[in-house]
């Protein structure tokens, strides 16, 4: 069975992050230099949530406010849910399709180490069975 630390191996554990104290319209900056939908916010440098671009829209755009007055603390996900390294992928499909949410941060000891999306987890599952296939492609051309 597949794990976390499989995945992120692979993708790369850089993690971008962003102060509770900055405005949302920072965070949004950031989050399109670096291409993501989501970036883990720190408090004096340490982890304590998440903010994706779904927090954006529902909690700035349609709530009337204004993302370079509102703070990146005031509208993140606190605690939301995270996996460990040794974590199985399936559980990270769950907690995604049970909490519908699209971000899991790999976290050990409040230390986050990655961030697992949505799409890393397809192109992972893809990748693999590609491995697969090719594998018994093989076995069955040899065992011929």
């Amino acid at each position: 069975m597949k794990k976390v630390s499989n995945l992120i191996q692979g993708k790369g554990s850089t993690v971008t992050t962003i102060e509770a104290t900055k405005t949302v319209y920072e965070a949004l900056e950031v989050m399109v230099e670096n291409n993501i939908g989501a970036i883990i916010v720190l408090h004096e440098g340490e982890y304590i949530g998440l903010l994706t671009e779904r927090d954006y829209a529902r909690k700035v755009i349609l709530k009337g406010k204004h993302s370079q007055e509102t703070l990146v603390g005031d509208i993140m996900q606190n605690n939301p849910p995270n996996v460990t390294f040794n974590d199985t992928i399936e559980k990270c499909m769950e907690i995604m399709s049970d909490k519908h949410i699209r971000y899991l941060p790999v976290v050990t000891e409040k230390e986050v180490k990655g961030l697992v999306s949505m799409g890393d987890l397809v192109r992972f599952i893809i990748e693999d069975q590609k491995h697969t296939i090719e594998n018994l492609q093989n076995y069955i051309s040899g065992a011929v």
